[in-house]
């Protein structure tokens, strides 16, 4: 399995109403150190259906800009995904992966 194909896994790992960061996804994934690639990939999966709103910034924050942005927190919020300002309180809906095997 490769790069894109693993950081897909970990996405859809994430349950409803939880939210993971692009370090913890490739944390999860088997990638660790990897959080720019994720972001990265996330940007080139468009076609394929995924949780991606769930995936947020260090410290919950939301780092996409604009309308993209305000999508992203309402696809949160019908999740019943509470904000603290500007970040999702992670205290709340942080989720955590099993720690994973570094892929090779």
């Amino acid at each position: 399995m490769g790069y894109f194909e693993d950081i897909q896994k970990a996405v859809r790992r994430i349950p409803f109403g939880k939210v993971a960061t692009y370090g913890e996804i490739a944390r999860g994934a088997g990638h660790p150190g990897t959080a720019r690639q994720v972001a990265w990939a996330l940007r080139d999966m468009t076609a394929i259906e995924l949780p991606w709103q769930r995936v947020l910034g260090h410290g919950g924050r939301i780092l996409l800009q604009g309308e993209s942005g305000r999508h992203q927190r309402q696809l949160l919020e019908q999740e019943g995904i509470a904000f603290i300002g500007l970040r999702v309180d992670m205290k709340r809906h942080e989720f955590r992966f099993a720690r994973a095997k570094r892929k090779e």
